[in-house]
């Protein structure tokens, strides 16, 4: 049996009809996501079976459906591979909750259905807005940040820390696009995300303190798994310490380089992605570059049934 670091990716690994071949190759699977459709109130197989490429991308749907392929893929894939550690980039760090034992499946699909639901509802007048720039070192990322909170007097941040020269900056639109002018004047790339509001910035509290609410309503177990926070990039070890950190979470940037440079310094070598589209494999030897001999990090991704049965 391979033993592997799993990773779990969040919203942007979307694809039309992900996670129909495990759900018609197994009850259990397809029982899961009615039970996501009967929590979210939302006709969720239509919408990513069918293709419906402007429903596919609202968070509202989105958020349980992604955390159902991530959940049924890891449930085909159990007995190929030990975990041997549990991330999630963002949204996916709910599913790497669900599988490391801190949180019960029912729960975890609430949580993410309310979230979706939250972040959806916190911006209806369309004031935030993300972009994701490359090319740039972070010194000069922040640079820029800096200079265009002061030239509109708006709010902006370093919201994911993706790869050394991949980052998303998040905040107030006039921000955000002033900071994507001045990206492009250093001769970086910036690329608008289709996004419905500043996630992972202060614009997400009022979300983040109604969903915060629920939290402490929960069962948060102790991890069965190492499991490693965007929030502290490094391992919680006991429910409550997951707890605090995933209060912060929606309102807190992904340090998602350190996080994986942790496990690298931890001396795990081999990165299983489970999702349905490569996202986070393509990330980590950039992130372990110079930490570790990357001549020694292996890595997969599983997207699909085909995947599960190649993953050995």
């Amino acid at each position: 049996m391979r033993a592997a670091s799993l990773l779990f990716p969040g919203q942007g690994a979307q694809v039309a009809g992900m996670g129909r071949d495990v759900a018609d190759a197994d009850s259990e699977a397809m029982e899961l996501w009615k039970k996501a459709e009967a929590v979210s109130g939302l006709p969720l197989r239509e919408i990513y079976w069918e293709g419906d490429e402007k429903a596919m991308s609202d968070t509202r749907a989105l958020q349980p459906a992604l955390t159902v392929v991530n959940l049924t893929l890891w449930q085909a894939l159990s007995r190929k591979v030990r975990p041997l550690a549990c991330a999630g980039h963002s949204l996916g760090e709910y599913s790497a909750l669900a599988v490391s034992g801190v949180l019960d499946v029912e729960t975890c699909l609430r949580l993410v259905s309310l979230r979706g639901a939250l972040m959806a509802d916190c911006d209806p007048d369309g004031r935030g807005s993300m972009a994701a720039i490359l090319k740039l070192p972070l010194e000069k990322v922040q640079e820029l940040v800096t200079k265009a909170c002061q030239e509109t007097g708006q709010v902006l941040l370093v919201a994911n820390y993706n790869t050394p020269g991949q980052y998303v900056i998040s905040g107030e639109k006039d921000a955000v696009d002033c900071a994507r002018d001045l990206v492009k004047e250093a001769k970086g790339r910036a690329l608008p995300l289709a996004v419905s509001g500043a996630f992972h910035s202060p614009l997400m509290a009022r979300a983040n303190e109604e969903l915060g609410r629920h939290m402490a309503r929960v069962v948060w177990n102790r991890p069965k798994v190492p499991f490693y926070s965007n929030v502290t990039a490094g391992v919680l070890e006991d429910g409550e310490s997951v707890r605090e950190a995933m209060l912060k979470q929606m309102t807190s940037p992904v340090r998602w380089i350190e996080l994986m440079q942790a496990q690298g310094q931890a001396g795990l070598k081999d990165f299983v992605e489970v999702g349905p589209k490569a996202v986070l494999s393509k990330m980590v030897t950039r992130c372990l570059d110079g930490v570790v001999d990357t001549g020694d990090v292996q890595t997969g991704i599983v997207s699909d049934l085909a995947g599960v049965e190649a993953c050995a």
